[in-house]
């Protein structure tokens, strides 16, 4: 049980924000923080023909995807079933629902795209999803896109509910490579990476003798 001087645990999440009006449409917090988060970072660089007076230039920032797995289960709520009816009737589904979300246009959306092309548009813009944020604490919020989203369901109850689950997830960080610089996603990238350099300014200094040698040939 918590103690008055205990930490208090912070929850990683989703947030999703409708891109035109920046609204927040809703809050998605992660049961149990994922015991770990793949980053990998591919630089972008020129191609490889370009001049020899090019090979140190960068195109913009690296593009970063995330890997993470996210476990539900139902075991505490079922522990006290009268506070917890939604997880009796449904187990974790609703859950699961809420972050089949991220991938998936609404209902409404599908209906009025069909209603354009009953009617003859001829040019239908595809649908437009929400902005994903990757909240990972105050100092991570990143915009991101969902490349890769599975599902392993465990354990099930009598009614073929599942009420064990892990969500795997893989991210692509949207730059403003992606977004541009006026897009609300777009400002918040760059106020991840400017929290990078922030933090990289923390990092702790060497001269040359750390590496063996007393400077360059």
């Amino acid at each position: 049980m918590p103690t008055p001087f205990s930490p208090k645990l912070v929850k990683a999440g989703l947030v999703m924000v409708d891109p035109a009006s920046a609204k927040v449409n809703r809050v998605i917090a992660l049961q149990y923080n994922p015991e770990k988060l793949t980053r990998t970072l591919k630089p972008m660089t020129l191609s490889e023909g370009a001049e020899q007076s090019e090979a140190l230039r960068l195109k913009g920032p690296a593009v970063e995807t995330l890997k993470l797995e996210a476990e539900i289960d139902a075991a505490d709520q079922l522990e006290f079933p009268d506070q917890h009816q939604a997880t009796v009737e449904s187990g974790i589904a609703p859950q699961l629902a809420v972050l089949e979300s991220l991938i998936n246009p609404s209902t409404a959306a599908l209906r009025a795209s069909q209603a354009l092309a009953a009617a003859g548009t001829l040019e239908i813009a595809p649908m437009e999803s929400d902005l994903i944020l990757l909240v990972w604490g105050a100092q991570r919020i990143q915009p991101v896109r969902v490349d890769d989203f599975s599902v392993t369901e465990q354990h099930f109850d009598p009614a073929l509910n599942p009420i064990n689950a892990t969500v795997s997830l893989s991210l692509r960080v949207l730059s403003i490579d992606d977004l541009g610089f006026e897009h609300k996603g777009g400002g918040l990238f760059m106020a991840y990476l400017q929290s990078r350099e922030q933090l990289a300014s923390k990092a702790a200094t060497f001269g040359f003798d750390a590496l063996g040698i007393g400077g360059l040939p």
